[in-house]
């Protein structure tokens, strides 16, 4: 009987064949494979910094807000970032509230965005420079309170003129007010514009309580909606426009802005020219008091039906205030 032949291994040369061809593949995946994982690497690395960079830039608008200001540096931020540690040998804050990074590194290893022109991290969507546009008539909500904007605001324009959608009611006045003189007007808090325990005096013209001139600034109504501002709402969200940041409305904004006919205060009852809106005035909250003064121991005042008139500062009226809110506040 013949023996059976053995199976043949791999001959050298197929074992070379093979080895070549491993190194040949090894060529070309392994670069691949290395550029797969740095790719890998450089995209975290760039999402660390851009998850720095929005975390400054949230930190920005939190400090808007809460202050109602502009910070002028970083280093005034609570910045609030968890992730890997990002090192930046230039952060900037800039004027117009975009933030700059640059030099910026992981673990010693450079981080550059390929996306923009200079290889490096910019944000800032808030831009100070540009803001949200009102029209006259639109109803802004503020800390839960309902205002009607009473002056047109542009983009270029950082505040917004509001007048409270309802009076202040019986219970604030009450509270903010200095005595326990206040009249129920359907919940409202109806008010003199002045009491004087003293007596009114007039002296060449000027009326006086003791020895203070009767006007806005030393009235009743001042003093409650001072305080009610202060109570209610946060003085850096408020922009001081021609010495307040809160008042009442003025007899040239019912007339320029709201569709009140110009007139002469000889005119004991001037009315609206009929496209006065009607949040302007209501019959359940009576008269309302405004800014202007007629002859110191007048005041004017919107009517129940709309008009406008004027009244003794002893009357009770209620009281509407007028703030001048900036816009990062509403946001």
């Amino acid at each position: 009987m013949k023996d059976k032949k053995g199976s043949k291994g791999f001959t050298l040369i197929e074992l070379i064949a093979v080895l070549v061809i491993m190194a040949i593949i090894t060529l070309i995946v392994t670069p691949l494979v290395l550029n797969i994982i740095k790719k890998a690497k450089d995209s975290a690395n760039k999402r660390s910094v851009d998850a720095y960079g929005k975390s400054i830039d949230l930190a920005v608008a939190s400090y808007l807000l809460d202050t109602g200001n502009f910070p002028t540096s970083i280093d005034e931020l609570t910045i609030e970032y968890s992730g890997t540690e990002v090192v930046c040998g230039v952060e900037q804050l800039n004027e117009d509230s975009s933030v700059y990074l640059s030099e910026c590194s992981i673990g010693g290893v450079e981080v550059t965005d390929s996306s923009t022109d200079d290889g490096y991290y910019h944000y800032g969507k808030l831009n100070i420079q540009t803001y949200q546009a009102y029209s006259i008539g639109d109803l802004v909500t503020y800390n839960g309170i309902d205002f009607y904007v009473i002056e047109n605001s542009d983009e270029n324009t950082n505040y917004v003129t509001l007048l409270k959608s309802d009076p202040l009611s019986i219970d604030e006045v009450n509270a903010y007010g200095e005595d326990d003189t206040v009249k129920d007007v359907n919940g409202y808090g109806g008010i003199g514009y002045f009491t004087c325990s003293s007596g009114f005096s007039r002296v060449d013209g000027i009326w006086y309580c003791g020895e203070k001139e009767v006007n806005y600034d030393n009235s009743n109504i001042k003093y409650v909606i001072d305080n009610w501002s202060n109570s209610v709402l946060k003085q850096t969200h408020l922009e001081e426009i021609d010495g307040y940041k809160v008042r009442l409305i003025f007899r040239n904004e019912l007339i320029a802005n709201l569709g009140y006919a110009n007139y002469d205060y000889d005119n004991i009852h001037p009315s609206s020219n009929g496209i006065t809106p009607n949040w302007v005035y209501n019959e359940n909250y009576g008269y309302y008091w405004i800014m202007d003064t007629i002859t110191n121991i007048n005041h004017w005042a919107v009517t129940s039906d709309g008009r406008l008139s004027y009244f003794a500062i002893q009357s009770q009226y209620t009281v509407r205030p007028v703030i001048n809110l900036k816009k990062v506040a509403i946001y």
